[in-house]
């Protein structure tokens, strides 16, 4: 059985974090040494791997964004051992012709039996084709 009161912290610290992802650091206390991560594009396992995910999340945001937000909606426990956060990727891209990004989804937060997240997976309501295509779309 999980401790209900470190499931409870383990999500304050996701919604002290995801909202700023684009701009600051997480706090990886609450993730195992070898988290397994995947999403639409990328699959990787270790905490190591993790943390390079999240700089070049940030590198790539600042590089290639005038703006770009993580909009955090949503976050629950969804079973036990899961935590469900619900959120909204949007941006500026620092293109003449001012292209929007904008996609939502929801990660997958599973936790072991130490009460650390061992797996996260991101699903996201569109293929990335469809993502990328709105790069090279003028926006109004």
């Amino acid at each position: 059985m999980l401790d209900a009161a470190k499931i409870e912290q383990t999500i304050n610290v996701l919604k002290h974090d995801l909202p700023t992802l684009f701009q600051n650091d997480i706090s990886y206390d609450i993730y195992s040494q070898d988290i397994f991560f995947k999403d639409p594009v990328n699959q990787f396992k270790g905490k190591l791997n993790y943390r390079i995910i999240f700089w070049t999340l940030r590198f790539h945001g600042r590089l290639f964004f005038t703006e770009i937000f993580f909009d955090l909606h949503d976050v629950h426990q969804a079973s036990e051992n899961t935590i469900r956060a619900d959120w909204t990727v949007r941006g500026c891209l620092r293109v003449p012709w001012n292209a929007k990004l904008f996609f939502n989804g929801y990660s997958i937060y599973t936790l072991n039996s130490n009460e650390l997240i061992d797996r996260h997976v991101d699903t996201w309501d569109r293929p990335p084709q469809e993502i990328l295509q709105q790069f090279f779309h003028k926006s109004p």
